[in-house]
């Protein structure tokens, strides 16, 4: 089984992946429904805080309606504890050998980072034709992509990092660009407000953007 089996499937629910800080776990239900309720089905929790892990389980048993990704990658005990949790794929800011081997070893696809020409060849050369562009905009942003497309048109991205609605159109115009990540909509300073209605309204203009 290719080791980003469904991913594209995946990609495709949403224009906008939410990147997702959860500090205190009684935050992560109504922050979850408010994206939802805007029209964000996919969700990326990153392993920042404690209470990731318990997040992404609590997310997957209360919203089956919802697809739980986990981030922030870094390693294999990374891997191994984020699909212990339940999450559905596995994103990481960058590659290494030791996560693309934990890899193989499970059926959760994984969105590997790439930032550079030779890691997006090397990442192709081992099967992945799907990567997160990241950090996009202090790597040339849209225009890097585009001539991406021009001499590797196999790859598809989700770019992620400096991303915000002033610039996300001039990625989802990209053919090679599958959906983005951004945290506009869930940023700290909402979550800790408890801004849901907010972020329910900042998740439907994201989910707009692709029309």
């Amino acid at each position: 089984m290719s080791v980003q089996h469904g991913l594209d499937e995946v990609l495709a629910i949403s224009p906008v992946i939410p990147v997702l800080v959860i500090d205190n776990i009684e935050d992560a239900l109504p922050l979850a429904r408010a994206l939802s309720a805007g029209g964000l089905k996919v969700l990326e929790v990153t392993l920042r805080t404690e209470a990731a892990l318990q997040a992404i389980t609590e997310l997957r048993a209360a919203c089956p309606e919802l697809i739980i990704g986990a981030g922030t990658i870094l390693n294999s005990e990374h891997y191994r504890q984020a699909v212990a949790a339940g999450s559905q794929f596995i994103v990481s800011p960058g590659v290494c050998e030791e996560v693309l081997q934990e890899a193989e070893k499970h059926d959760v696809p994984l969105l590997p980072g790439a930032s550079t020409l030779s890691e997006m060849m090397a990442l192709l050369a081992r099967g992945y034709q799907t990567l997160k562009f990241f950090p996009a905009e202090l790597n040339g942003g849209a225009k890097f992509l585009k001539t991406v497309g021009a001499v590797i048109p196999q790859l598809r991205f989700c770019p992620t990092g400096g991303i915000s609605p002033s610039n996300a159109g001039d990625y989802l115009q990209l053919d090679n660009v599958a959906c983005i990540g951004g945290s506009w909509m869930a940023s700290g300073a909402l979550v800790a407000e408890k801004q849901w209605q907010k972020i329910s309204a900042d998740s439907a203009a994201a989910v707009a953007l692709k029309n």
